[in-house]
């Protein structure tokens, strides 16, 4: 009975040698990886500098290693975190190699929704995340885009309850776009796409992205004259300085639009 006694004492000691030891390692961890505050902030300033000329996509590339080199697993900041989102969204549509983008892709998202954890009461990082699992169910279809529906809508639907301007009201678009998307293959409807697609304009009238896809959801739903009104309306729009890619990607896809369709 006494060498049960002492067994179990022995063992009790060394568990809680043990686990003191684990404890002081992974404290002294954090604390050797803490990141100085001044290095965030350099690294947020360089990939926003970055940002305003993605279509040097090297500088863009490197700009976000620089991000990812201060996320801190120990000790996150959500400001890295949706930017990282945000800036993998971009840097992966604009590369060509698609197992590449599918790379970056993925880590936009999974930054999107670590963001979205840290601060739940604000849209930046829900919206992110489903942006970037929105692109990555629209190139994959089948793996990808069927089982993360439910993820995106309710991401985007967040962002509309938190902040429905967010982004020149683009968690609309992202809504209309899955319900597009799912007409032949699940429950998506092409007149509850214009509906949402009106909302976001009442919130940003300037969005080229939510009158482009107004204009296809017209076409949807038989309502031709209304198309072609969008559509053509996207070619006279002044573009936003801070977005002049994504415009001319916008009157790309309507002049190619009104060319199939009228």
């Amino acid at each position: 009975m006494d060498r049960l006694k002492t067994y179990i004492l022995i063992t009790i000691v060394i568990t809680v040698c043990l686990l003191f030891g684990c404890s002081r390692r992974s404290s002294a961890g954090i604390t050797e990886n803490n990141i100085p505050p001044e290095r965030i902030s350099a690294a947020l300033t360089q990939i926003e500098t970055a940002f305003k000329n993605r279509q040097d996509t090297e500088q863009l590339q490197k700009a976000l290693a620089g991000l990812d080199a201060v996320r801190n697993p120990g000790q996150r900041s959500y400001d890295v975190e949706w930017k990282f989102a945000k800036y993998s969204y971009f840097l992966a549509k604009a590369t060509p190699d698609p197992a590449e983008g599918e790379r970056i892709f993925e880590r936009g998202r999974d930054a999107g929704n670590i963001a979205s954890r840290l601060e739940p009461n604000r849209p930046e990082g829900y919206f992110w995340f489903a942006a970037n699992l929105g692109e990555m169910s629209r190139r994959s279809p089948v793996t990808v885009g069927i089982k993360s529906v439910d993820d995106i809508r309710e991401a985007m639907n967040k962002v509309v309850e938190l902040q429905p301007d967010y982004q020149n009201a683009s968690a609309f678009d992202g809504l209309a776009q899955v319900e597009l998307a799912t007409r032949l293959t699940g429950d998506g409807k092409a007149d509850k796409a214009v509906e949402l697609l009106e909302k976001g304009l009442t919130y940003d009238k300037d969005n080229a992205f939510l009158r482009l896809h107004l204009g296809e959801a017209y076409l949807a739903v038989k309502k031709d004259a209304q198309a072609k009104e969008q559509l053509e309306y996207v070619l006279k729009m002044r573009p936003n300085p801070d977005y002049l890619p994504e415009h001319e990607e916008c009157v790309a896809k309507a002049k190619k639009l009104l060319d199939t369709n009228f």
